[in-house]
């Protein structure tokens, strides 16, 4: 395949035509592939059949790709590769060199990763989901689920306010995201967040959920900038105008998660910045003020797209809000977007997640070669809020609220660091 920029020939067979605009196979793009370039959108439209081919092929290689680093660790799909570990006492050149995966990989933006730190123990005294010591990270209990599940379960008050209760989970997650929200400043490292984390849960008696899900070697999310979401914490220091997402989730001693996340301004954040991260809570707190009995869960879409593109931002479509409590993930889905398709009607007891994740330019994404990381295609900036909330008689409750704010309220003090 060859592939042209502006000044070049078209990439449409036997077009001669010289490309004098930068009007690339947006696909391509999402995939991760080099830009395929086009004259004009009636060039690209004509030879849209046969250029997708081309998709269609990648998609091939990019799976037998995974299948061959799954088998060769000996893990699941989204295992990270080998070569990206390093012990936390290494050189600082060491450290901070670029993964083995990363080093002919394309970036779309300007974020690079480094090494990671290794596995962070838990001592035998904390719960632990079935997926925490499954050699491939694997949930059979979700993945029992998925098959036979055909409902959103309904809580009892017993399960939600029990000892170690879903209000309890919910609880420790927030104090965890608290202690971890307190350390974030330029020149710390996503490392030592994940780091304050793991001892933040461990002091409270309770399992970080991401550790292990699926080979997540972390146990917590940092999405700095470009990411989108699932960032893999490494020894890169923060720096000033950052924007970093921390995503908490605790699983306690009666067996339920708890999740939740926040964005946050690394020193001074430009006025893009600001309205980016302003905008992802906004979405979210407009998309709360919709759920009660009644509310279809298709509908929070169409709030949070028609407010997000109101701030000249976009909405990413790949990954959505989800049903929580026993299971880390289950059923209902939430999408963030307009027209999804998602089924179902909230009612009281009902406990799910809503996590819009926003966009600086474009929805699109794609994952760096570590198996998790989902970054922008176009490499501006992504933020996102999440809460887990109940559906009550008379509207919802923040299971994941800060104290004394039942409803969200914008603070921008409470998000600088």
């Amino acid at each position: 395949m060859s592939s042209s920029a502006a000044g070049g020939a078209c990439a449409s067979p036997g077009c001669d035509k010289v490309v004098s605009q930068r009007l690339a196979c947006p696909k391509c793009m999402q995939m991760g592939l080099p830009p395929t370039y086009f004259c004009s959108q009636d060039c690209f439209k004509n030879n849209y059949k046969s250029h997708k081919s081309i998709h269609a092929l990648a998609q091939q290689i990019q799976a037998a790709q995974q299948s061959q680093v799954a088998t060769a660790t000996g893990g699941h799909r989204k295992t990270p590769p080998n070569g990206v570990v390093c012990d936390a006492d290494a050189a600082p050149e060491v450290r901070l060199q670029l993964p083995t995966w990363a080093q002919p990989y394309e970036f779309s933006g300007r974020l690079r990763p480094t090494l990671i730190s290794p596995k962070r123990p838990v001592p035998a005294g904390v719960p632990k989901p079935d997926y925490a010591n499954d050699r491939d990270g694997v949930s059979n209990s979700e993945q029992r689920d998925r098959a036979s599940n055909t409902a959103i379960r309904v809580f009892s008050s017993k399960e939600l306010d029990g000892e170690y209760g879903l209000r309890h989970a919910c609880r420790m997650g927030r104090e965890v995201l608290d202690v971890a929200g307190k350390a974030l400043r330029p020149g710390v490292t996503t490392d030592e967040i994940d780091r304050i984390v793991h001892e933040a849960c461990m002091e409270r008696g309770v399992y970080p959920s991401p550790l292990n899900y699926y080979n997540f070697p972390k146990s917590v999310c940092t999405s700095v900038n470009e990411v989108i979401c699932h960032g893999i914490p490494d020894y890169r220091e923060l720096q000033e105008g950052d924007i970093c997402n921390v995503d908490i989730t605790t699983y306690n001693k009666g067996g339920y998660h708890g999740d939740l996340n926040e964005t946050f301004f690394i020193g001074k954040v430009d006025d893009d910045g600001e309205r980016l991260v302003k905008t992802a809570f906004d979405c979210l707190a407009a998309a709360l003020a919709m759920v009660k009995p009644g509310t279809l869960y298709r509908d929070l879409g169409t709030t949070i797209q028609k407010l997000a593109t109101a701030n000249k931002c976009s909405v990413v479509r790949t990954y959505c809000g989800h049903g929580i409590g026993s299971l880390f993930h289950t059923a209902p889905n939430v999408p963030h977007y307009h027209k999804n398709k998602a089924k179902g009607i909230m009612k009281v007891g009902h406990v799910f997640t809503v996590e819009p994740m926003i966009n600086l330019g474009n929805p699109n994404d794609k994952t760096w070669g570590d198996n998790w990381t989902a970054v922008t295609t176009d490499g501006k900036r992504s933020s996102q809020f999440e809460h887990t909330v109940l559906v009550t008689p008379n509207g919802c409750e923040l299971l994941t609220a800060r104290d004394n704010e039942p409803v969200m309220t914008w603070d921008h003090d409470l998000l600088q660091r």
